[in-house]
Order: structure tokens, then C-alpha cells, then sequence
């Protein structure tokens, strides 16, 4: 029964305990949350193993930092920043052009319904996808990624990335158009 309790646990209170000096509640909040953010991280550079490099990069530094961690969010949401800063400093260190160059201000989103959000989470674990991720630019591709697949607000990730919530409305529709065309295009449309 004992055990049935601390697979219940939330990630507050593995969290004090893992402050604590419990081992196995880092252990039950690293497996909570290893497979989103190697989903997060395969998705954000398209190689296996640069994608775990990076997700133990990111539990190494929340591991460190765990006590400076002060609730504000959600616990995968700070994960996903501290991911976020370490997927940065992978694309500085490979000196890979982490923005594209547009002007995504001027794009405004038609509003119409058919976007490739669907078959995006339906291709989330293929290699199909990171092939069409990969024709976005790091940033295009972040912001895809926070929005569709780790369901975080506008307002989450403009604050994540330092940008006002309309630049990032403004970003993820024209991502969404060009991965519409790379979609119309693929092997994977509908």
C-alpha cells in the first residue's frame, strides 16, 4: 500500500522530499518526466543522441537547482525552461542560426481551422516528424513545440522566451503555415 502512495505523489511533494535527501523521489520525478522532455529535446534537434545529452544536461542543472525552483508554475513548465536554455547553449555551441530572419509581426493568421496541428500530434513520436520540424528555424520550432505538444499558454511561452505574446501568436501561425506546405508536400498528409 506503501508503495501505491508514492506513485500518487504530485510533483510538490516529491519535490520536498527529493530536498530531503530522497533519492527515490528524484528517481519518480526524473521518470515522471524523462520521456516529455526527451520528446521535447529529440524534437528540438533532431539526433538521439544529442537529444539525450540534453535531457541529462537538464535534469544534472534541475537537480542543482531544485531548491531555487519556487513554484510559480507547474514543475514540467520550469523543466521545460531549463530544457529551453539548455537546447540554446547546444545551438550556440554548434553555431547553427537560431533565427530565421523573418518578420513574423506582419504575418496575421487567417483564422481558418485547418492547420496541421492534428496530424502533427499524430506524427509526435515519428521520425516523420523531425523531418518536417527540422525545415523549421530553432525558434519556429520551439514555439511549435511549447504550444502543440507541451500545451503551454501564449502567455507561458512569451515569457519563456522573452517575447510579447502577440510576436508569439505571430510565430506560431506562420510556423503552422509553412508546416501546412511542408505537410501538402510529405509522404504524410492525410
Amino acid at each position: 500500500m506503501r508503495t501505491a502512495l508514492f506513485l500518487n505523489q504530485d510533483d510538490k511533494t516529491l519535490i520536498a522530499k527529493a530536498l530531503n535527501g530522497s533519492q527515490s523521489a528524484w528517481c519518480k520525478l526524473v521518470k515522471r518526466h524523462e520521456k516529455v522532455l526527451y520528446g521535447y529535446t529529440l524534437r528540438m534537434t533532431n539526433n538521439q543522441a544529442d537529444a539525450l545529452d540534453l535531457m541529462q544536461e537538464t535534469f544534472v542543472s534541475v537537480c542543482r537547482n531544485l531548491a531555487d525552483f519556487k513554484q510559480q508554475s507547474s514543475f514540467k513548465t520550469w523543466l521545460l525552461s531549463m530544457a529551453y536554455y539548455k537546447c540554446m547553449d547546444f545551438y550556440r555551441r554548434k553555431k547553427i542560426v537560431i533565427h530565421d530572419g523573418e518578420e513574423p509581426d506582419d504575418i496575421e493568421s487567417d483564422g481558418s481551422t485547418d492547420c496541421p496541428a492534428i496530424s502533427l500530434e499524430q506524427l509526435q513520436d515519428s521520425e516523420g516528424l523531425r523531418v518536417l520540424l527540422s525545415a523549421l528555424s530553432f525558434e519556429q520550432k520551439l514555439i511549435v513545440e511549447l504550444k502543440i505538444f507541451q500545451q503551454l499558454t501564449f502567455e507561458q511561452i512569451a515569457d519563456q522566451m522573452g517575447l510579447s505574446s502577440n510576436t508569439v501568436k505571430s510565430k506560431f501561425y506562420a510556423s503552422l503555415a509553412k508546416l501546412k506546405q511542408l505537410l501538402k508536400g510529405s509522404d504524410y498528409a492525410a
